[in-house]
């Protein structure tokens, strides 16, 4: 079995129209979407694309899809800043339709793959889905987390890596739709071995079909034409990292 992993698409459609492309050439198996797929310019479509690939996908919810569940309720969520509020009620408004759906996504999702045993695909860690972790954060922090498991795919710091901790293999897939360091989309191909991939795609198109959407920021600018950097984002997580 051939798994393709793919976390925090961020409603960025087209890294995954160019990521799927791949995916196919590659003769995956099933797809497991790791959270994250919404807030974003086009977090709509990009929903509607993932049920419409034509092979098995398997979801689970990630902290973004928590925060607009919560926008949809009339709740404002504690966990994020009052100033990103705005974009969780546009992207609520936008995903009405698909609130049920959603609503349905599993905090986790277990697969059997070939070479790689029992996975285990949670967002942030497999206990909750907004803790970080970063390859350098120190190994007695994170062995309560991960005591147990065999393999566990996640996502949440938009980095890729990969990391024993204790006697747990970890991956980190990185971000489709924005990730920090080189312009692009990373995701992950498993079984029977991991393997890290990054799919180049129009960069000045897809900003351009952001920008004719009224998402309330320039998300092209930020995470498209030009992406944060790795090293100060890894710096940034590591001093945040779960304690």
């Amino acid at each position: 079995m051939r798994v393709a992993a793919l976390y925090d698409i961020h409603g960025n459609l087209p890294a995954l129209e160019a990521v799927l492309q791949d995916i196919r050439q590659a003769a995956v198996d099933a797809i497991v979407v790791g959270g994250d797929v919404v807030v974003g310019p086009m977090s709509r479509e990009t929903v509607s694309c993932l049920l419409d690939v034509g092979f098995p996908v398997h979801f689970i919810h990630g902290n973004a899809e928590v925060a607009v569940l919560d926008q949809m309720a009339g709740r404002n969520p504690a966990a994020v800043p009052e100033q990103y509020w705005p974009i969780l009620r546009w992207t609520a408004q936008e995903l009405t339709e698909y609130e049920p759906l959603l609503a349905s996504w599993p905090k986790t999702r277990r697969l059997d793959i070939a070479g790689l045993g029992d996975v285990l695909f949670c967002h942030g860690t497999p206990r909750d889905d907004n803790e970080v972790f970063t390859r350098l954060t120190p190994e007695e922090r994170l062995l309560p987390v991960f005591e147990g498991l065999n393999v566990v795919v996640c996502g949440h710091t938009h980095m890729q890596f990969d990391r024993m901790i204790g006697t747990t293999r970890v991956v980190n897939a990185g971000s489709v739709g924005a990730p920090f360091g080189e312009p692009g989309a990373d995701w992950l191909l498993l079984g029977p071995e991991v393997g890290f991939r990054h799919t180049s795609y129009d960069f000045a198109n897809a900003a351009e079909r952001m920008r004719a959407t009224n998402y309330p920021e320039d998300f092209a600018a930020r995470y498209v034409l030009a992406t944060p950097s790795a090293a100060e984002m890894l710096e940034m997580f590591t001093a945040a990292s779960l304690r």
